[in-house]
Parts: C-alpha cells; sequence; structure tokens
C-alpha cells in the first residue's frame, strides 16, 4: 500500500493514504519530506515551504492562500489556508480538445417502452400533487404490495411537502420535478394522486407532463373519491396489469442515462471515487451513453476546467450562467459563495471549496460538454451535460433522476444511507467506510490506495453498472429506501 500521493507535478502538497507519524522521512519525487507533525489519512502536508499569502497547489491548481507561513512537512488544513474565492469573475473562453474515441458498444437487460425509450427498472410510483395527500400514498403503497409479482419489481410512493402555498419559480419547480417523474422510464406505470384545491392540481400539473399514454399514467382527486384508498387500489391493480406485460431484453448501452454525484467526502474523493467515475464517465461516452453532473456549488474555483471543455461557444456561455447565477442565488440571500465544505468534509481533510470542488469535478472525467441544463430540465443532449441543482445530496439526486438519470453514482468518504427514485449507487472512497458500511456501500474505490489501477477500478464500476442496470439491486433498494427531495428557494404562503 503507498503511504502518500502527489497528484500533479507541479503540487505543493501531497496527500496521506495512511495515517502518517511526525518524524517519518519520506521520499516525494527524489525530494526527502520529514513530518514536522501527524498527518490523518486523506490530509496534505507541504512538500515545500509556502510562504504566507501564496497560493496553496493541488490538482495542479490552486487550493487557496495560506495564512501564514508553512513549513515543509507540516499539516496543511484550515488552520493555515484559507480560500482565495470571491465573487463573479469574467471568464474567458479557452476551448480544449476533448474528443473521445468510440468503443465497442455493451449491452445490458432493461425495458424498452412504448414511446421508445428505456427504463432500468419496471416499477409502479405513485406520486402526490401536494403534501396534503402524503398519508394516503403511503398507505395505498403499503397495501398495494401483494401486486408485486412477475415483471412488476416495486410499488412505490413519493412523498413531498410541496404543491401548494408556493410562489413562483417554486410552485413551476415542484411542478416540473412531478412532472418528470411522471414522464420517467423507469416507471412502467404511474398513479398521480390529488386532493383537489391545490395550487398544483391535476390539470395544472397536466401542462408539464405533457402527452401521456392513458394505459401507463392514471390519475385520482381524493376529493372526488368516498374512499380514495380503496379507489388507488382498484387504480393500481390496473397499472399492475399493464405494467406486468413489460420484459426485459438487450438494450445497447448508448441509451443509459447515469448521474454523477459526491457527498460527504474526504481527503481521498478526489484521488480514488471521483477519478473512477469521471473515467467510467469517458467509457459511458465513448460508447454512446450520457452522464449528467451535477452540485453546481461544488464547481467554484473549478468551473474552468469545465467551461473550456464546453463544444461550443454557446454551451461556454451557458455555463458561465450556470455558474453566476447560483453566485447570484447566494448573495441575494445574503450568503457567502465559498464557505461549502461541512464539518465531515473538513474531517476528511477538505479545505477550501477549491479543493472541494477540483476533487469534485474528477467525476466528469474528460469528455467533451455537449449540454447544459436548467433545474428540472430533461436531457436531450448525449455525452456529458452538466445541471444546474445544489449540492444538498438529497435535492441534487433528485434532481438528476428528474433530468432522466436511470442510476445515480454517488460517492463518498463518510458514507450515507438515503437513496433517490432511482436506484442510487454508493460508491466509498476509502477501504475502512467500505467494511465499517458494507450495510450502505455498494462499490469500494478504496482498493486503489492498495493495488488496483484507475483503468481496472473504472472497467469494474462499468461492469457493475450494467448489472444494476438489468436488475440487480443496490444496498438501498435491498432495504426499501426511497426519497425525493425538491429544490426550495422562496416564500411559503
Amino acid at each position: 500500500m503507498k503511504d502518500f500521493i502527489k497528484i500533479h507535478p507541479d503540487d505543493m502538497v501531497a496527500v496521506a493514504l495512511k495515517p502518517l507519524a511526525a518524524g517519518s522521512v519520506l521520499d516525494v519525487d527524489g525530494i526527502e519530506v520529514t513530518l514536522i507533525e501527524d498527518i490523518p489519512q486523506g490530509h496534505k502536508f507541504a512538500l515545500q515551504d509556502i510562504a504566507a499569502a501564496s497560493p496553496v497547489i493541488k490538482y495542479g491548481c490552486s487550493i487557496g492562500v495560506a495564512k501564514e507561513d508553512i513549513k515543509k512537512g507540516t499539516w496543511v488544513h484550515v488552520h493555515n489556508v484559507k480560500t482565495g474565492l470571491g465573487d463573479l469573475l469574467t471568464y474567458t473562453y479557452d476551448k480544449q480538445d476533448t474528443e473521445l474515441a468510440p468503443t465497442e458498444m455493451a449491452y445490458f437487460q432493461g425495458y424498452r417502452r412504448p414511446d421508445g425509450r428505456v427504463g432500468v427498472r419496471n416499477e409502479i410510483w405513485i406520486i402526490p400533487t401536494v403534501g396534503c395527500v402524503n398519508n394516503v400514498v403511503e398507505a395505498v403503497e403499503k397495501r398495494a404490495q401483494k401486486y408485486v409479482g412477475g415483471s412488476v419489481e416495486e410499488i412505490v410512493s413519493f412523498s413531498h411537502p410541496y404543491g401548494c402555498s408556493q410562489m413562483g419559480d417554486d410552485q413551476d419547480n415542484t411542478r416540473q420535478i412531478l412532472a418528470d417523474f411522471v414522464n420517467h422510464p423507469n416507471a412502467g406505470g404511474v398513479l398521480v394522486m390529488g386532493l383537489g384545491c391545490e395550487n398544483s392540481n391535476i390539470d395544472e400539473l397536466k401542462k408539464f407532463i405533457g402527452e401521456y399514454d392513458e394505459k401507463r399514467v392514471k390519475f385520482l382527486v381524493a376529493q372526488e373519491c368516498e374512499d380514495e384508498i380503496e379507489d388507488a387500489l382498484k387504480v393500481i391493480e390496473e397499472l399492475a396489469a399493464y405494467v406486468g406485460t413489460f420484459k426485459r431484453e438487450p438494450i445497447p448501452a448508448s441509451e443509459l442515462i447515469i448521474g454523477m454525484k459526491c457527498g460527504g467526502s474526504d481527503g481521498l474523493s478526489g484521488i480514488t471515487a471521483n477519478p473512477t467515475v469521471g473515467r467510467f464517465s469517458d467509457i459511458l461516452i465513448s460508447k454512446g451513453g450520457t452522464t449528467i453532473l451535477t452540485e453546481v456549488p461544488e464547481m467554484f474555483g473549478a468551473e474552468t476546467l469545465l467551461m473550456n471543455r464546453c463544444e461550443t461557444p454557446e454551451l461556454f456561455e451557458k455555463t458561465v450562467d450556470l455558474i453566476n447565477d447560483f453566485k447570484n442565488y447566494f448573495t441575494a440571500h445574503n450568503q457567502t459563495i465559498y464557505e461549502n465544505p461541512s464539518p465531515g468534509n473538513k474531517k476528511g481533510g477538505i479545505t477550501t471549496l477549491e479543493d472541494k470542488s477540483l476533487g469534485c469535478t474528477q467525476k466528469s472525467g474528460s469528455a467533451a460538454v455537449r449540454g447544459v441544463l436548467k433545474y428540472g430540465e430533461p436531457v436531450c443532449e448525449k455525452g456529458l451535460n452538466l445541471l444546474s441543482a445544489p449540492g444538498n445530496d438529497l435535492v441534487a439526486s433528485t434532481a438528476l433522476a428528474a433530468s432522466g438519470a436511470h442510476i445515480v453514482l454517488f460517492t463518498t468518504g463518510r458514507g450515507t444511507p438515503f437513496a433517490c427514485p432511482v436506484p442510487t449507487v454508493k460508491i466509498s472512497t476509502n477501504t475502512g467506510l467500505s467494511e465499517h458500511k458494507n450495510n450502505w456501500i455498494d462499490f469500494n474505490c478504496g482498493v486503489m490506495v492498495e493495488d488496483t489501477t484507475l483503468e481496472d477500478m473504472a472497467a469494474q464500476m462499468f461492469e457493475y453498472v450494467l448489472a444494476v442496470a438489468s436488475g440487480q439491486k443496490v444496498k438501498a433498494e435491498e432495504k426499501g429506501f426511497h426519497d425525493m427531495a425538491i429544490f426550495k428557494q422562496g416564500v411559503t404562503l
């Protein structure tokens, strides 16, 4: 096992891959470094003297500014480094060559829908238009489990607190996200349950849904029913008969749409799990597939790396707007744009937002940016897409699913049990987490600090994703976990 890693030749710091004791003498690219203090796993130590007010380089980029003189061999973290980020910036498009060579097609076993789209699950979804009927849809879900069987894989309800007492963008966001899930191909059938007096009532929601198959999508208004639960169960029985007609069949990997997100990061996130997801993204895109990267605030400080990979000047401008719109959102609420790493992130070795962002954007791989999506906007371009959504795990993962992701890849150095409406693969950055929380973690990238190469790890991940797309359940699915969280920005009436 390696003791440390220097990520980029220009780096002023290296990262400890295991706890390193003060007094240890390390050979880093032929230079002797004696550690002045203990360095926890995932944390950084200085490879040279760094003067106060100088940039601190990691990933070949600045992750912040030294607060004080930092001596060679010193622990480098929040006590002696601060962010170098400011407010809105002016960007220049410097297009980079990012063409990926096509590779041989791979296949998975999925569900082909009548409209030509593809699902990786064949479920019945119960979607409330308003939080007032949450208890009703949850009761229907419990009683409807008798219809699970054959190719009807699961019956799930998605509760949320919205749909009424909202204004402006919040109301439209709720309607758009609900409509996205009504249209999601992982659902073979959908029951939309309304109350009847809410702002986002069924008639309003239909404007966002657009055309729909009446055999696949059913609507019920609780205030119009004598017994809404019994009526809903009759509808579920009808949907189950329809959904049960679908069977898995070979589908090209070019049809897959995969969301990419990280949370509860540590100092190994940008070294193991995130680069693996990035290489996976390149593999899938080389086969004609699609990936979506989100959590815009965790692009701050690394945004130019994405901007310069935009395929066209128009996409570059959209990416500039993506970044600046989120910065304006922060400042409009009197919040700083650079205070992001959580206590867990910092404990794991992430010092500044730049440090986190440069690690986070490793998930994008090296492909060209071919689409930039608004919140709730369905993906329509093959290849790498950027999606507007916050860093919050549940909100961002829900947004990825709403934009069309069949599966979400979620890297983590700390662990989490949550799941979004689609299969949510938990990928550990370190082996300790994988062993300690085996009931949460689906895929371990921690072995990369031992003897597994990035190429081998990414190839294993690609095969695992094909297995999940073919029906293999992830840990959260096995436990029946499904979460949905809608982005709220404004006033509640």
